[in-house]
C-alpha cells in the first residue's frame, strides 16, 4: 500500500531516518509499488536503497547525510 505522510511510514523508518530520509523512503516507495505491481516486499528494498545512495549510519548507528560507503 502507498504511504501518503510520513506518519504512516512503518515504525522501523520513522523511528530510525532523519526527515528528509523518510521523504526519500516514501517516494521511493510508492513509486516503486506502482511500477513492479504491487510488491510490497520489493517496494521496501527499493526504498531502503534510496535512502542508502543519501544516506548512511555512522559509528554510532545514525542515519547521518552522506551516501552509504560500500
Amino acid at each position: 500500500m502507498p504511504y501518503k505522510n510520513r506518519s504512516d511510514l512503518p515504525d522501523s523508518v520513522k523511528d530510525n531516518l532523519p526527515a528528509h530520509a523518510q521523504d526519500i523512503y516514501k517516494d521511493a516507495y510508492n513509486s516503486a509499488w506502482d511500477e513492479y505491481g504491487k510488491e510490497e516486499e520489493r517496494a521496501h528494498r527499493v526504498a531502503w536503497g534510496a535512502v542508502k545512495k543519501s544516506y548512511h549510519k555512522n559509528d554510532d548507528g545514525k542515519w547521518v547525510k552522506g551516501a552509504t560507503k560500500d
